[in-house]
């Protein structure tokens, strides 16, 4: 009979845009004894995670929980929750996520309408604007971060014309939840989805949620009871039509919403393990405070920058709409960008990504996220790629990446080097 050796995954410095390293002590929280879903010790820590949540997402809202799996349950269950056959949907591209936002909503029946920009930009706000005039969408969902290109859209003018024509603005916030500020209710988002692989830095399996009361009162619309569930004699939770029905059980908020409220009415076996370490990537990150969190994100993003330009290497994508978690950077002609990232993961033990579509192949991806957001990887990751490279025939200033990003770090000026 075949043996296996014990689990022993090698040692790795993650430096891309997800997954990314995560915090011992979240490790730690995910091995603590299992309780029951309904232990009032356990239900407390589930209404500790919504209220911290709430400060994440700098929200008032009464709903903010985490949907069990990855990031894109938590985009399909508000979309499927959301989106009746027939509806319109606006949804502006600038790169592969929001490929995913227009499938998503294809497959829940919507009618959906696209406008695109070039891969590396981002939308003048007035352009979404028009669109949403134009087409006259009951929904717009958007991506805010683009981990794609590196891109960051400016969501606040967007979400104040939406909600002035009363549609509904959804944005996937992914990438950028815990790094970069992200002003719920500020910006008139009326439906927020995150991921914890990404700058919570928790392992990727849950997928936390926000939404105000003018999502929540279509839902409640389209709210059913699982049969198993209601009532002898309760003719007060017919099944709707199938038209108007929440297509998924699963991913359906009507639901999940029950789950997470007081009546704690049966929908499924949380996550326990996940909730645990969920809760304290998100007790560690309010201990550091949001805005000490998004200075460090931003403090480290523009080191890369310094970095990857003090090399004499080319970055991809609009500087003015550069998304600070996430640097691309242009694989110079002749090079084989592929060669270059296996050397770093197996002669450095370093990560990082290449991309998708019509980048695959044409740049690099560094993340700096999370727990991975640290200037002991920064340097390190500059450091190995300047030698990586030189070894690969490229002919760049050495030590003059690693010395820029020290620049930045010591609040001079970035150097630019011939």
């Amino acid at each position: 009979m075949k043996r296996y050796k014990d689990l022993s995954p090698p040692p790795r410095t993650i430096m891309t845009p997800g997954p990314v390293e995560v915090d011992p002590r979240v490790l730690r929280a995910m091995s603590m004894p299992i309780l029951g879903q309904f232990d009032p010790a356990f239900t407390d820590m589930m209404n500790e995670t919504m209220e911290m949540l709430r400060e994440l997402y700098i929200t008032d809202n009464q709903w903010a929980f985490p949907v069990d799996g990855t990031s894109r349950s938590g985009l399909e269950a508000v979309m499927v929750s959301l989106i009746e056959p027939g509806d319109k949907v606006l949804v502006p591209i600038y790169g592969r996520f929001g490929h995913l936002l227009t499938e998503i909503a294809e497959r829940c029946g919507a009618e959906v309408v696209t406008i695109e920009t070039e891969w590396g930009t981002v939308f003048d706000p007035q352009t979404v604007q028009q669109a949403i005039m134009q087409h006259q969408p009951t929904i717009v969902a958007m991506v805010h971060g683009e981990t794609s290109t590196g891109c960051m859209q400016p969501l606040s003018e967007i979400g104040h014309f939406c909600r002035e024509h009363d549609v509904l603005f959804i944005v996937d916030a992914v990438a950028t939840i815990g790094g970069v500020p992200f002003y719920t209710d500020e910006w008139k988002v009326d439906a927020v989805m995150g991921g914890t692989q990404k700058c919570l830095s928790v392992p990727s399996g849950m997928a936390p949620i926000t939404y105000n009361d003018r999502v929540e009162r279509k839902i409640q619309q389209r709210k059913s009871i699982e049969r198993g569930l209601r009532p002898v004699g309760d003719t007060a939770s017919t099944v709707l039509s199938s038209h108007n029905r929440i297509a998924s059980n699963y991913f359906d908020l009507a639901q999940l919403q029950d789950y997470w409220s007081p009546k704690r009415l049966n929908h499924h076996t949380e996550a326990t393990s996940m909730l645990y370490g969920l809760r304290e990537g998100l007790r560690i990150l309010l201990e550091e405070g949001l805005e000490e969190r998004f200075a460090r994100h931003k403090e480290n993003g523009l080191a890369i920058v310094a970095g990857i330009r003090g090399m004499g290497l080319e970055l991809f994508g609009d500087d003015a709409a550069r998304l600070p978690v996430v640097t691309c950077i242009q694989i110079p002609a002749g090079v084989d960008g592929e060669s270059v990232r296996s050397m770093l993961l197996h002669d450095f033990g370093i990560e990082i990504a290449s991309s998708f579509g019509p980048l695959q192949g044409k740049i690099w991806r560094i993340g700096s996220m999370g727990y991975s957001s640290s200037r002991k990887n920064v340097l390190h990751v500059l450091g190995a790629l300047e030698a990586v490279l030189i070894h690969h025939g490229v002919k760049l200033p050495a030590g003059q990446g690693v010395q820029a990003a020290l620049h930045v770090y010591s609040g001079q000026k970035e150097v630019t080097y011939q």
